[in-house]
């Protein structure tokens, strides 16, 4: 029985995954320069991983080091920093983006060009002869912003990285690399914000370079499409005169029908965790397409008599809608649900154990490495014990709990 009941969620999983890139098993390390380093971009794919595939066992390590190029630098030389940011934790994946600093702020070079490709193609070639059957996505440059400020030189900055981006596609087709464009789909987020919202529209990428928790959330989103990761959440369409249910990703039980309806659902993801307070990370979401690409999570009631109605999910008000609101189908990812909350905190214990891993990287290994002193291995590998606790509660958290759903009338 229970050999039976481990196929049988080998097989659920297998069925969840689809064609997104990450696999179970998979150890993921995200490698970069300060942009990584911020561990935003890197941490709003962990969490959106982990709570849209809660029973799939992925591990992340964030990689990242302000200032680097394709040779390295204030973190070492690059084959330093390869073998023990990347190489010693024995990745199956590996993200890349560098580019930023190799451009060096100016207009195309062809010297400083060809130090970025040959830079990036060995860079490749070790990985590769070190970690054989490693997955590669290299990442496009994500933009400088030329966009809400003007260009400090003729053609903009970005389009110098625009033009390294365009080496990463022809050297991702030679190498059979995956690829993520970073830049395209920001620049054009960028454009609709500055419409929407021209002053707000600044903090999506404050010094041009760095960008807020909007801009990151939109770098997310290419390298998760890139990955083909599912838009779905959940789906329910209950016809309340007929009583039949239409479900996906979850289980809808116990479909109680009076003046309203009442419902138990066991959804096998949770919506991805957003900040419905951060202006910037808001602004962000009108002017991409990131709801409907990746935070789908659609309620759709049909057969009401009312004119409207209350939702209330585990006894919590969810939100007041129409007859024909709910007819046409409301999206509960865009709605403060225990769902998402339960979302936000898996989101919050993915910063903590990055935090501890950063502690224990920059703070203890990095800078006592050529140190004799005998408590540091006990010292790194207690950190590297508290941050595996945190991943998991973090998993903990992850698992979606039985809710009870109530539509009264209004």
């Amino acid at each position: 029985m229970r050999r039976f009941f481990n196929l049988l969620l080998l097989a659920t999983t297998a069925w969840a995954q689809g064609d997104f890139y990450l696999k179970e098993g998979d150890r993921v390390v995200f490698y970069g320069d300060s942009i990584t380093d911020q561990r935003l971009y890197t941490t709003f794919t962990e969490s959106f991983v982990v709570t849209r595939f809660p029973r799939m066992k992925v591990s992340f390590v964030h990689s990242g080091w302000g200032g680097d190029r394709v040779t390295g630098g204030g973190g070492g030389p690059i084959d330093v920093r390869l073998q023990r940011d990347v190489i010693a934790y024995k990745p199956t994946v590996l993200t890349i983006m560098l580019g930023m600093n190799d451009g060096s702020y100016r207009a195309f070079n062809p010297d400083i060009f060809e130090r970025y490709t040959s830079g990036f193609e060995s860079i490749i070639r070790s990985v590769k002869q070190a970690l054989p059957d490693i997955r590669i996505t290299a990442i496009q440059p994500s933009p400088y912003d030329d966009v809400t400020r003007p260009p400090t030189f003729a053609g903009g900055y970005n389009a110098v990285l625009v033009r390294y981006g365009k080496f990463l596609s022809e050297l991702a087709a030679r190498e059979n690399l995956a690829l993520a464009d970073l830049n395209t789909p920001v620049v054009a987020a960028l454009k609709k914000a500055k419409s929407i919202d021209p002053e707000l529209a600044l903090k999506l990428l404050p010094d041009r370079v760095h960008p807020g928790t909007g801009g990151h959330l939109l770098m997310a989103e290419a390298l998760l499409k890139a990955w083909h990761a599912p838009g779905l959440v959940t789906s329910v369409e209950i016809d309340a005169e007929s009583r039949q249910v239409t479900a996906e990703n979850t289980k809808v039980t116990d479909l109680q029908a009076g003046e309203g309806l009442s419902w138990t659902q066991e959804d096998d993801a949770l919506p991805m965790p957003l900040d419905s307070k951060d202006a910037p990370l808001s602004l962000a979401l009108r002017a991409s397409d990131f709801i409907r690409a990746l935070n789908r999570q659609p309620l759709k009631i049909t057969g009401l008599t009312g004119a409207r109605y209350v939702l209330r999910i585990d006894g919590d008000f969810t939100g007041s809608f129409s007859r024909l609101d709910l007819a046409d189908g409301v999206n509960l990812a865009l709605l403060p649900t225990p769902m998402a909350k339960q979302a936000l905190d898996v989101h919050a214990l993915t910063i903590k154990h990055t935090q501890i891993h950063n502690a224990r990287w920059r703070q203890v290994q990095v800078p006592m490495q050529d140190q004799k002193l005998e408590r540091l291995q006990p010292a790194m590998e207690s950190l590297d014990a508290l941050e595996a606790e945190l991943i998991e509660q973090q998993r903990a958290a992850a698992q979606p709990k039985p809710r009870h759903y109530e539509l009264s009338p209004e």
